[in-house]
């Protein structure tokens, strides 16, 4: 009888492959950074003899490519928890505000998708539900791509939004929150009991936002876990067995991911990211009006080009967090 948890031998060999592309890949970067390298001393050294001003603005643009290359790599290494390189499944809830939070939860999600658009990783909306007027209620939406849990778990916590609101004719400044939930989605099987009298599994109709993505024509499962108040849905794989196994995967993952945390000796901290969608919770906070930042409140890492941001730069605020989790 195998053990609880054991792959058998496919999972171990799709996981070899992947773990093996990982390091050819980073060994593949290593070489062009070195090859730059050199190209940008020689470059510089040609520059200096012929005094050429096109020959040393074009040093300066591979330059700034190499140390744009040079902290992708580097940021890998800041990958240090067990599941860093899985899949992520990100939740977006909107928060008190009716209309006005529904469309904050839509804008991170463009923003979000803008991220993974220039990671070259793959989205999948797994479930959704529209606003009564505008924007979604919440989404569920799968990363895949090498460690984009490793990547995304910085965006877990309240996410707080502060503009003149295109909803209010008054035209007054609106704060706005959602939450942000992230859980890595774990391939292997993963040894947690679930007892039946602790588990209600709700079947629905297929509804709201995804248009293609999702599937309507096949019911959806909800899943509730009564003893620790989690609340798990998938409507977008092609059958109700299909959303059935997804869903409770991914209700295993998050009583996984609790069993660490209420481990870890900084449960303070960590839960702490996760908690009333309001004020004074927040992680981060996006001001368009009267002046524009971005701040993020664990790390203090801050920029005020908010336009970049909201199209998916959000590097700076992943590698702040990586680097301020190590110092924990």
């Amino acid at each position: 009888m195998e053990e609880p948890g054991f792959w058998d031998d496919a999972d171990a060999s799709s996981h070899k492959m992947k773990e093996l592309k990982g390091l050819k890949d980073d060994i593949e970067a290593y070489d062009k950074l070195e090859a730059d390298y050199d190209e940008i001393e020689a470059y510089i050294e040609l520059g200096n003899e012929e005094e050429d001003a096109d020959l040393a603005k074009e040093t300066g643009e591979l330059l700034d490519s190499f140390i744009k290359d040079f902290e992708a790599l580097r940021m890998k290494t800041l990958f240090t928890e067990e599941y860093d390189g899985d899949n992520a499944i990100l939740t977006l809830h909107a928060g008190a505000g009716g209309t006005e939070s529904c469309d904050w939860v839509s804008m991170l999600y463009r923003m979000y998708s803008r991220w993974v658009n220039s990671k070259g990783f793959d989205m999948e909306v797994l479930d959704s539900l529209d606003g009564d007027e505008a924007g979604l209620k919440y989404i569920t939406f799968q990363v895949t791509g090498p460690n984009a849990y490793g990547y995304l778990k910085s965006e877990k916590g309240v996410h707080r939004l502060v503009r003149i609101s295109p909803f209010n004719a008054a035209g007054k400044r609106q704060t706005s929150f959602a939450s942000c939930d992230v859980m890595p989605d774990i391939e292997e099987d993963i040894d947690i009991e679930i007892k039946d009298e602790d588990i209600r599994i709700d079947t629905y109709r297929s509804s709201g936002a995804g248009g293609q993505h999702i599937n309507k024509t096949s019911s959806a499962i909800r899943i509730t876990h009564f003893p620790t108040g989690i609340v798990v849905q998938c409507q977008n794989e092609r059958s109700q067995h299909m959303n059935k196994d997804k869903a409770m995967q991914m209700l295993k993952s998050k009583l996984l991911i609790l069993k660490q945390e209420e481990n870890a000796k900084d449960l303070g901290e960590i839960r702490g990211e996760v908690t009333e969608i309001g004020w004074g919770n927040q992680i981060r906070s996006y001001v368009m009006q009267p002046y524009t930042m971005v701040k993020d409140l664990r790390t203090n890492e801050e920029t005020s080009n908010v336009g970049a941001v909201m199209d998916g730069e959000i590097d700076n605020f992943i590698n702040a967090y990586l680097k301020w989790r190590l110092e924990q």
